[in-house]
């Protein structure tokens, strides 16, 4: 089991200890769309990484279950689809706030037709009539906020590196910086961030 870790000294958020799965590769993902929060459905190879994440959740989810926290998914298709396939057993309560970063005109637009930047973050936090960076992050700031105990979380890429961001204490421009891996599982606790890959 491969893992990176993250840690990152400062002003952190007290939260709970949060495991965080991003849904597995849609045919978008595949063809190189922007989805945002448009949906598209998991591949073969996305339903096989979620199947993948169960293995790595399985225990972590009975227990997160049985305590305070909670089993939390965005309202996003995709994200739905990979907690049912990674935690079978039990029902995601859905937020909201999780969705994927809206990203206006461009959703649905294939990547390679659209202006680059220095990352995915930052590119689409400036599509026009997009929800913009400031945005995405306050509402997953307050979420984590909100949370009472330890907790898991399926949502997506960019949503997944701002969350990771807030939790380690990386400031904006740090947080696109971040691997955005599918098929894994990134533990945050204590101002840490460790990416635990299934076997």
């Amino acid at each position: 089991m491969a893992d990176l870790v993250m840690e990152r000294p400062g002003d952190l958020p007290d939260w709970p200890e949060i495991w965080f799965l991003r849904h597995g590769q849609t045919e978008w993902n595949l063809e190189g769309r922007i989805q945002g929060r448009l949906d598209s459905p998991l591949t073969e190879l996305g339903r096989a990484q979620a199947i993948g994440q169960a293995a790595l959740i399985r225990d972590i989810a009975a227990r997160v279950a049985a305590g305070p926290g909670g089993i939390y998914a965005s309202p996003l298709g995709r994200a739905r689809q990979t907690a049912a396939l990674a935690m079978p057993e039990h029902s995601a309560i859905i937020d909201d706030r999780l969705a994927e970063i809206d990203t206006g005109e461009w959703e649905g637009q294939r990547k390679a037709d659209l202006p680059q930047g220095p990352n995915d973050l930052a590119l689409y936090s400036a599509a026009p009539g997009g929800e913009g960076l400031a945005a995405l992050i306050t509402r997953l700031r307050a979420f984590g906020n909100d949370l009472r105990g330890p907790s898991i979380v399926v949502a997506h890429g960019l949503a997944g590196q701002v969350l990771r961001g807030l939790a380690t204490g990386l400031a904006p421009d740090e947080m696109g910086l971040q691997d955005n891996v599918q098929g894994c599982l990134y533990h945050l606790t204590d101002g840490r961030a460790q990416r635990i890959d299934p076997a």
